[in-house]
């Protein structure tokens, strides 16, 4: 176990707290309340902040061109300008089932936007899919049969790309992955997860080749190799973390966001030093 020293970045609970984005130009973390239908911005230095809502579940979101971000809703892909408030519906996409709605989120090294939803109700025959959406609106779904699309993270080659199923068996698996096309192959499973371990839940890569993994029903964040092995993890006072991202002007810090526990003082975003740097997020477009 590795025991750095966890700090808090916020105390407060959201519905669900997902989807940590480091905006380097700004100098700012941006997140999500899933339920609550918004994006929250936390400038680093200063503490101030902004809200943007958007009256109906805000599941994930990415950086794009022009200070502009990619935002998936329920159903929607958009383009969000904070600047201007204004909204560009980039893809739609229809789900199997009633209820269902995308879920984790995040623009790939090939500038698309990669995104899975979730199927509550999977029962033995989940009906979540993974889809990668294309700057000019094309969707290719890539993966099928999934209960809670989860865990997307590229490593610093951009040459694998990393997915998981939070619900059911919780795999962790990987693909091999073009840069410029956007096709992945060779798909293969590197783990199957455990409640003691923590299910996998959001993903982030470093720049040494490891995979960061929150693992909410453990309360901390796990991190593997590119190979699946556990080399160690991180608890953290969050109940129910959600999913780690690297920042700060060295990309050496890890923030971590949080959904709503119900036990006081253990909900929020907070934040640990690390050794290795994370991999740059991707930009939209």
């Amino acid at each position: 176990m590795m025991e750095p020293h966890v700090t808090w970045v916020i105390r407060e609970r959201f519905g669900v707290g997902e989807s940590p984005v480091w905006d380097g130009a700004n100098e700012r973390l941006l997140w999500c309340d899933i339920p609550a239908g918004a994006i929250h911005a936390l400038d680093i230095a200063t503490g101030a902040r902004s809200l943007w809502e958007f009256g109906e579940p805000v599941p994930s979101l990415g950086l794009a061109r022009d200070g502009k971000l990619v935002v998936a809703l329920r159903n929607d892909v958009i383009l969000f300008d904070p600047a201007r408030g204004t909204r560009e519906r980039v893809a739609r996409i229809e789900h199997e089932k009633p209820g269902m709605r995308l879920n984790d989120g995040k623009v790939g090294p090939d500038g698309a936007f990669w995104v899975g939803s979730m199927d509550g109700e999977a029962g033995d025959a989940p009906a979540a899919k993974l889809y990668r959406v294309a700057p000019d609106g094309e969707v290719r779904v890539i993966a099928e049969g999934i209960a809670i699309s989860n865990g997307l993270a590229w490593n610093a080659g951009a040459t694998i790309l990393y997915h998981s199923d939070s619900r059911g068996s919780m795999w962790l698996d990987c693909w091999d992955f073009d840069s410029t096309t956007g096709a992945v192959s060779n798909r293969r499973r590197l783990r199957d997860n455990d409640e003691a371990s923590g299910r996998p839940d959001g993903g982030a890569c470093d720049l040494a080749g490891n995979y960061w993994s929150a693992g909410p029903s453990a309360s901390r964040i796990n991190r593997f190799s590119a190979m699946g092995e556990l080399l160690d993890w991180v608890d953290v006072p969050l109940k129910l973390p959600t999913m780690p991202c690297f920042g700060g002007a060295d990309m050496r810090t890890v923030f971590v966001t949080s959904l709503g526990s119900g036990e006081d003082g253990r909900d929020g975003v907070v934040q640990f030093r690390v050794d290795v740097p994370g991999v740059p997020v991707g930009v939209f477009g």
